[in-house]
């Protein structure tokens, strides 16, 4: 059993001002409130020591941390069905989604990863839409993507879906995200809109294009080793201390995204809306993708994500 005054540590990969970073510390202040634990230590972005967004996860699959987020498409290595969540303009209504995570789809994807790793999932984060940014035009369909270098995460669906839109997809780390961006090595990135605030893309990219591509699902992990070690009482007073740090992180989400959108005009912005694009080429030109990957997916997973997306 752990030890009443053994340090749990919590640490993300964003700054004070990520939502992300203010629903890590309303977990880590639950663990502390309910004095089942002994000291909570919370690093809220360890890209600012030094530290890489790959390392972050693995020193909890390790065991040297003990809870982290991680955006899903950082572990599809680990566990295929998590390629589901990575499936381009799959997702338009993100409560949908959410509803099927917290349902048999969450407990689906969740038996691979504590199958194939130490990690085991708290609960599923709204990492919001994914749009694309850019410093050169306005984009508005995929001839607009020709020539353009774009920036994602470690994730060959991306890479490979931003490559039919006509992109050059490059992978590099979080803690690179603004080097290859100020250099001009990356004309072109996607992330969600809290993403493209906190780090003040908009001072680069001028243009940003709604095209929600993605939904994107992050996943809150905790080192299935440390888990089992905990009481009954610990255990409990961890999923109910989750489960409220994901209502609050949601909930969020959601305010965010519809106030970045007034503010960032502010930012002199230009923003192309999702009805100013040719969303149905954009789709066109992907689709063989999520026919492909439904294909090689557990049919339980397409049935209990996929399809009920279009309940």
């Amino acid at each position: 059993m752990l030890s009443k005054h053994a340090t749990v540590e919590l640490a993300g990969y964003q700054g004070a001002g990520s939502i992300l970073s203010a629903s890590l510390l309303h977990l880590a202040q639950s663990l502390e409130a309910s004095q089942l634990f002994g000291p909570v230590a919370t690093t809220l972005d360890v890209t600012a020591q030094g530290e890489t967004a790959g390392k972050l996860f693995q020193s909890v699959n390790l065991g040297a941390r003990q809870i982290c987020y991680a955006a899903s498409g950082y572990l599809t290595a680990l566990a295929p069905d998590l390629a589901v969540l990575d499936l381009p303009f799959t997702v338009t209504d993100r409560a949908r989604a959410l509803s099927a995570l917290d349902h048999t789809a969450g407990e689906l994807l969740s038996i691979p990863i504590e199958q194939h790793s130490n990690y085991r999932i708290l609960g599923f984060w709204d990492n919001g839409f994914r749009h694309i940014s850019n410093s050169v035009r306005p984009l508005r369909q995929p001839a607009d993507s020709q020539g353009l270098k774009i920036r994602t995460l470690d994730s060959a669906i991306y890479r490979e879906s931003l490559n039919a839109l006509g992109f050059e997809a490059v992978t590099t780390d979080v803690s690179d995200l603004m080097r290859v961006i100020r250099t001009g090595e990356v004309q072109a990135q996607e992330n969600p809109l809290t993403n493209y605030s906190n780090f003040k893309i908009y001072e680069h990219h001028p243009y940003l294009s709604l095209t929600g591509h993605v939904f994107g699902v992050l996943l809150l992990l905790c080192n299935q080793t440390w888990f089992a070690s905990l009481s009954d009482s610990q255990q409990e007073a961890l999923h109910e201390a989750a489960t409220q740090a994901t209502k609050q992180q949601r909930a969020l989400a959601a305010q965010q995204d519809a106030a970045l959108q007034k503010s960032l005009l502010t930012q002199g912005t230009q923003i192309i809306s999702g009805s100013q694009l040719d969303l149905s080429q954009m789709q066109l030109a992907t689709v063989y993708i999520v026919e492909r990957e439904r294909q090689k997916l557990s049919k339980h997973v397409v049935q209990h994500y996929l399809d009920a997306l279009q309940r």
